[in-house]
C-alpha cells in the first residue's frame, strides 16, 4: 500500500512552492537596484554606441 498522505499538508506544500518560484522569479525581474540598473544602461549605451560608430559605409 502508498503512503499515507495528509492531503491539507500537502496543499499548502505546494502552494508554498508556487509562492517561493514566484518570489525568485520577481527577484531575478525587479531585484537590482537603481544605480545597478543606471551602471546596466550605461554600458549597454556604450557598446551600441561603440558598435555604430566601427559600421563601415557601404
Amino acid at each position: 500500500m502508498g503512503e499515507v498522505v495528509n492531503l491539507r499538508r500537502a496543499r499548502k506544500a505546494k502552494a508554498r512552492a508556487e509562492r517561493d518560484a514566484t518570489a525568485a522569479a520577481n527577484r531575478a525581474a525587479f531585484g537590482r537596484t537603481r544605480a545597478e540598473k543606471a551602471s546596466a544602461k550605461a554600458e549597454i549605451d556604450r557598446r551600441e554606441r561603440n558598435l555604430d560608430g566601427n559600421k563601415r559605409e557601404p
